[in-house]
């Protein structure tokens, strides 16, 4: 039986966009403020790529993050509150302040887990689809990863099996032009999207700025799996306003990998909030004051986040060795 995601409003998907916006500035703030420990690898730039193609999903469908996973996990209807205590460390978080902001995972909505390994996400994407197309059931996963993923073995063998055992799965690159410090243009050979071709699956490329194109195309590519019909590599054109991660420059110093010019266009001309919200009062769906209620009801919800994180304790000594070793699934080796 065909299973069809509903169709969200474009008010919704607006919405959508802008809680991630408003929680990864939340989570830059508290990092300026040195209550986060470590780094932060932040989404800004990119919300509308994990709101189109999450939109285009079923509750029971799978999704696997990477490490900028933030706005796919948000996406997905994930809570704020938690999200932020385990970025800061807490008990109170997702992972009981285990993961950090690399790994938040929630196994209630489906989120089969982020992923601090470049690439390691997309083969364990792969085995949810298998165990799905084993269990005859109806769900697709879909996997997220950047255009430095593509160069990695894990790519190639997890688009091999996918492609020869028509698995439902829908692999989504978000092409921020870099990986890390390194223009993608210099490292990666030819076109992501048409490497497809080599396994004979389809391959798209897709304005990843334009929420209502990437929720069109996720549906073509969501549906085709789901109905038997295999895998399908989605190239969402995209662009991420901050370093590889939120800071970056107190280490790299004066040294720069892309211009001011180039980061002013993409903030100026390409945001996916300011494009959404346009959209939206362009159409007639919605009125500033509505959407000015969507944007103070969101502020409201970052506000009670940031003081339910920064409260939340912090794990005891004692769980620092929890949670490593699981008992066996059949039990120990029999003589």
């Amino acid at each position: 039986m065909s299973v069809v995601a509903k169709t969200p409003s474009l008010v919704g998907m607006y919405e959508s966009i802008k809680r991630i916006r408003e929680f990864e500035e939340t989570a830059i703030s508290l990092f300026q403020d040195g209550i986060v420990p470590g780094f932060t690898h932040t989404y800004i730039g990119q919300e509308a790529v994990a709101v189109g193609v999450c939109s285009a999903l079923t509750p029971g469908d799978r999704v696997a993050s990477n490490h900028r996973g933030h706005g796919h996990i948000i996406a997905r209807g994930a809570d704020t509150s938690r999200m932020l205590a385990e970025i800061l460390g807490k008990k109170d978080g997702y992972l009981q302040g285990m993961g950090g902001e690399l790994h938040i995972m929630d196994a209630s909505i489906n989120i089969i887990g982020a992923n601090g390994i470049v690439g390691a996400g997309i083969p364990i994407a792969v085995g949810a689809a298998l165990s799905d197309q084993m269990q005859g059931n109806d769900n697709v996963t879909v996997s997220f990863f950047g255009d430095g993923a593509t160069s990695e073995g894990y790519f190639a063998e997890a688009m091999n099996l996918a492609a020869i055992w028509r698995l439902p799965i829908v692999f989504v690159c978000e092409n921020n032009m870099y990986g890390e410090f390194t223009p993608a243009a210099e490292v990666c050979a030819g076109v992501i999207y048409k490497r497809a071709e080599g396994y004979g699956i389809p391959g798209v490329e897709v304005d990843g700025q334009d929420v209502v194109a990437v929720r069109d195309c996720a549906l073509e590519a969501v549906e085709r799996a789901r109905s038997g019909g295999g895998p399908t590599l989605i190239e969402a054109k995209t662009y991420r306003w901050y370093g590889h991660f939120y800071g970056e420059e107190a280490m790299i110093g004066s040294y720069s990998y892309r211009s001011n010019e180039e980061i002013a266009d993409w903030k100026q001309n390409r945001d996916p909030v300011t494009l959404t919200r346009q959209r939206v009062l362009d159409e007639g769906i919605a009125e500033e004051a509505e959407l000015a209620r969507v944007d103070q009801a969101i502020a409201e919800e970052m506000k009670r986040a940031s003081e339910f994180a920064q409260s939340s304790p912090l794990p005891p000594a004692e769980q620092a060795l929890d949670f490593i070793f699981a008992e066996p699934v059949y039990g120990p080796a029999q003589a």
